[in-house]
């Protein structure tokens, strides 16, 4: 005898839920003695038994709640301290003390560029003036990323900069990206490390296509390459590091060759060390120049350290303080 079709319909639940229970079994493993009964049912005059299984108390349903997890940057202070939007450096000449702790969440940045960075200018003396960051080679329109997660703060155009956009992070640094041609994020956005924020270009007072990338710290500039090691590692040099005043000074740097670098994490490293470091003992043939080449500092700053005339003499055992 026929089916009409809803009783055909019907059926097919029947079945399907047949199955589906059978299967459940199966897949948790059960054995068959959770088999409880069987049900009789008569469709049309045909006679079918359904399984009625127990069901063990360890089922539970999964209930599909709400994420509370949450793509934001977690609330703190260092985005409501001199938030401006509209102006470059809101710490304006607030004096920051030196040396202090910075602390890095992340043991690797994100390159700011697509391609192999190649830093064709360093932060230091040049030509002069203080050269406050970086320059990255780029072709105008390409991409330029977020070095860490965090918020921008300032997009706009300023001055020799050009296009600029400036970035603050967790730990109250913030990063500068310069000579854009094009903005891809706005004020207040939350960006993710490695996001693209704009585009370069030549904007600004700029010598051909570059970007131009800072780091500061309560307005003031840091040396770029202290805190990350721009190589195809884009290492951050250690989670825990101290700034000296060296390292936020161009004059003790030039943008012509890399400085040596020697990470400190703690501000008593560097009282543990000063008494070493920043004293040197003059040698035979030693001369000013000599001297502030080998500790990547200017001439005029151990001049005015030690109090005394460019074209001083030196003598052999002679101590000299260096920073």
């Amino acid at each position: 005898m026929f089916l009409n079709k809803g009783k055909r319909s019907l059926l097919g639940i029947l079945v399907c839920i047949s199955f589906t229970t059978l299967s459940a079994q199966q897949s948790i493993q059960q054995e068959d003695n959770l088999l409880l009964d069987y049900k009789e049912l008569v469709l049309d005059g045909t006679i079918m038994f359904m399984p009625l299984y127990k069901v063990p108390k360890q089922i539970e349903v999964l209930k599909t709640e709400k994420s509370d997890v949450q793509n934001d940057i977690p609330a703190s202070i260092v985005f409501d301290e001199a938030w401006s939007n509209s102006v470059f450096n809101t710490y304006g000449k607030k004096s920051v003390a030196i040396p202090f702790e910075l602390h890095f969440e992340d043991t690797v940045f994100s390159s700011p560029v697509e391609h192999k960075m190649v830093v064709t200018s360093r932060y230091g003396w040049r030509r002069g003036r203080a050269h406050q960051g970086i320059d990255i080679d780029l072709r105008t329109g390409d991409n330029v990323k977020s070095l860490l997660a965090g918020k921008v703060r300032y997009a706009k155009y300023h001055g020799g900069h050009g296009r600029t956009i400036v970035i603050r992070h967790n730990n109250g640094l913030e990063t500068v990206y310069a000579h854009l041609s094009k903005y891809l994020v706005k004020e207040n956005d939350i960006v993710e490390k490695g996001q693209i924020i704009g585009k370069g270009g030549v904007s600004g007072n700029a010598r051909g296509s570059h970007l131009h990338l800072e780091v500061r710290y309560h307005g003031k500039s840091v040396h770029p390459e202290y805190l990350f090691d721009f190589s195809e590692e884009t290492k951050i040099r250690s989670n825990d590091i101290a700034v000296t005043k060296k390292w936020m000074s161009p004059r003790s740097h030039k943008s012509t060759r890399k400085s040596k670098i020697v990470i400190y994490k703690t501000t008593e490293e560097i009282e543990e060390d000063a008494s070493v470091k920043s004293i040197y003992v003059v040698k035979r043939g030693d001369t000013l120049h000599a001297i502030a080449n080998k500790h990547d500092v200017e001439v005029s700053e151990i001049c005015k350290i030690n109090a005394i005339r460019y074209n001083s003499v030196l003598n052999v055992g002679q101590e000299i303080l260096i920073n």
